[in-house]
């Protein structure tokens, strides 16, 4: 399955750029005889709120498609799903860490990232270092600050706090 998966990448990736998407993830699920190939799509300059619509989902669907169906080696019964990574999107690539600083972000790490905890929520304060020694800064609720190696992050994405979503009311026309 990992071996479909690397494969399809930098196609998806490909036809995805032209429409002025980027990739976000891509998972591969199912079985062999009937593979789900799921990605998640945003556009290049998204910002929390503008993001990737349904109908742009549904054009690099019909892109992806033609494209997989003419170049990849993939059963006929295979499963593609597009769609948007939503309000708590994930963090995997440095360039998503750069993009969201300032954002508030949660972080579950492979191993204990302060204090026995795997989990921790803050603010997004920038990456430092280079591939190898990444590092995330985060601003905790305390105000203190904590540096997680990018390679002890199991999980980082944005947090969404419906508290602070104004919810606006459409009037009725009375006529």
């Amino acid at each position: 399955m990992k071996r479909l998966k690397d494969e399809l990448e930098p196609l998806i990736e490909r036809v995805l750029d032209r429409l002025g998407l980027e990739l976000i993830d891509l998972e591969q699920a199912g079985h062999e005889a009937r593979p789900i190939i799921r990605a998640l799509v945003d556009r290049i300059d998204s910002e929390p709120g503008r993001g990737v619509t349904v109908d742009e989902c549904a054009r690099a669907s019909r892109e992806l498609e033609a494209e997989l169906d003419e170049a990849a080696d993939l059963p006929a019964t295979y499963i593609l799903e597009v769609s948007s990574p939503g309000v708590e999107r994930p963090l995997k690539k440095r360039s998503d860490f750069e993009r969201y600083v300032g954002h508030e972000i949660s972080v579950r790490g492979f191993q204990s990232l302060r204090l026995g905890t795997k989990r921790l929520e803050g603010m997004l304060l920038g990456i430092e270092g280079q591939t190898e020694s990444e590092q995330v800064r985060i601003r905790l609720a305390d105000n203190s600050e904590v540096e997680i190696p990018r390679s002890n992050i199991a999980k980082a994405q944005l947090i969404f706090r419906w508290d602070d979503f104004k919810f606006k009311k459409r009037r009725r026309n009375k006529n």
